[in-house]
Parts: structure tokens; C-alpha cells; sequence
């Protein structure tokens, strides 16, 4: 089996952070240096705010995840940087952060109605006035889950061992997206299973609901060259500032 702590681990082996390879890293990161103080929600195992401090950011950074092995290895890697386990609904600062951040599609998480107008009022909340919210979402029309299926394996070597990840569509209800990712040794036995939702907006719902929100849309890219959204865009990737 793998632990919560393994997992952590193997996500980073998944998801390095290199803003010198990786489009989407490097546009979170240039926003990030060039913020006085960012809160990144969904902050996962801490890379992009670690990878910030280490480049000299000297301003307030703090981090907010729900998984406490993810925090446990950010912590790790900058104790000098504020780690908050709890979700976004929860979060607590007020008109603090001049950048809040939903890096890796974290804000898909965001399933219920719910959750969506909670999160994004306590974002808001954390915003100092004219401070922005970046974050990215897939865009539906490409049809991400498609390619989450058992002939989609990913090889890798963590937590010690070989292992063998994909994932598994179970449903697709409405604009959300239910399935399971599986780690297996090579020889196929199964070491992991975790169960996921994600919602799957278009622009018209995410402006809507961003509006009711309070946020205005400053700027809004299909792609990480920042070109416009389109007919084939595979994600929405928005800018959003609190007036």
C-alpha cells in the first residue's frame, strides 16, 4: 500500500515545479515574484511558494490545503512560510493578500454551488481591494476525461518503488466529473486508490459566478501563451481582481 505520505510524494514526482520548463508554472511564478504577499489556495505540497521564497520573495506567503501530508512536506521544504491546513471556504485572513492563487486546476475542486460561492466569498475576503485572483480551470469542450482511462499509464519511481498510475472515469454527471486515480506496482497490483470530483465551467458559468462573487474579470486566456480562449481552447485560465 501507499500512505497519504507516499502519495505526497508521488504527486510532487508527477507535478514537478519548473517554471523554466513548464508555460503554466513560469505564469504563476511571474505572478507570484511580482505580488507583495500571496495566499495560494490548494497550495498542495508548497512548490510554488517555496520556489518563490527561495528566489528571494520577502513578503508575507501563505499557503491553505485540506491534506496534511501535503502540508507536512511543505513545511518541510520552508518553515518560514505561513502552512494552513483547511479549505478554502474556511479561510480566515482578511484584505491581507495583494495575489491569491488556485494553482493545478485546484479550483475544479470546487463541485457544489455551495462550495463555489463560499470559497469564492472568503477568497475575496483575503483580497486587498484591487488585489487579483489567478487561477485556471479546463475548459469543457475539450474533454479532459477522455484521456483518464487505463491505456493512459504513467511509469514512475517514488516513494521507493516503481510504480504504475492512471485513472478511471466513473461518471460524468452534468459538468461534473467523477473518477479515481490508481497507483499499481508494475506487475499491475494495486497500492492506491483515491476518488476525485471535479467541475468542468465554461466561460459563461465561471463569469457568472465569479460576478456574484464580487470579482471582476481582468483578463482571461485559452492557453498558457496567453492567446484568447476559442473554439479549441483546452483551458480558461482567468485573472480575476476585487474592486
Amino acid at each position: 500500500m501507499l500512505s497519504d505520505d507516499d502519495a505526497a510524494e508521488l504527486y510532487d514526482v508527477l507535478n514537478p515545479w519548473d517554471p523554466d520548463q513548464h508555460p503554466a508554472d513560469r505564469f504563476y511564478d511571474d505572478l507570484v515574484v511580482d505580488a507583495d504577499s500571496v495566499l495560494d489556495v490548494g497550495c498542495g505540497t508548497g512548490a510554488m511558494l517555496a520556489g518563490a521564497r527561495e528566489a528571494g520573495h520577502q513578503g508575507l506567503l501563505a499557503g491553505l490545503d485540506p491534506d496534511p501530508a501535503a502540508l507536512a512536506r511543505a513545511r518541510r521544504r520552508r518553515p518560514d512560510i505561513e502552512w494552513t491546513l483547511g479549505r478554502a471556504a474556511g479561510i480566515r485572513w482578511r484584505a491581507e493578500f495583494s495575489l491569491a492563487t488556485m494553482a493545478s486546476h485546484a479550483f475544479q475542486c470546487l463541485v457544489t454551488d455551495a462550495a463555489l460561492r463560499a470559497s469564492l466569498a472568503a477568497i475575496r475576503s483575503a483580497l486587498a481591494p484591487h488585489g487579483r485572483f489567478a487561477f485556471e480551470t479546463r475548459h469543457p469542450q475539450a474533454r479532459a476525461w477522455a484521456d483518464w482511462t487505463a491505456a493512459h499509464v504513467t511509469d514512475v519511481v517514488a516513494a521507493g518503488r516503481e510504480l504504475r498510475v492512471w485513472h478511471e472515469v466513473e461518471s460524468v454527471a452534468g459538468d461534473v466529473v467523477t473518477f479515481t486515480g490508481i497507483a499499481a506496482a508494475p506487475d499491475g497490483t494495486v497500492l492506491r486508490t483515491d476518488r476525485t470530483s471535479l467541475r468542468f465551467l465554461d466561460v459563461t458559468a465561471l463569469a457568472a459566478v465569479l460576478a456574484d462573487a464580487g470579482l471582476v474579470i481582468d483578463a482571461q486566456y485559452g492557453d498558457w501563451d496567453l492567446g484568447p480562449v476559442t473554439g479549441a481552447s483546452k483551458e480558461i485560465i482567468t485573472i480575476a481582481r476585487r474592486p
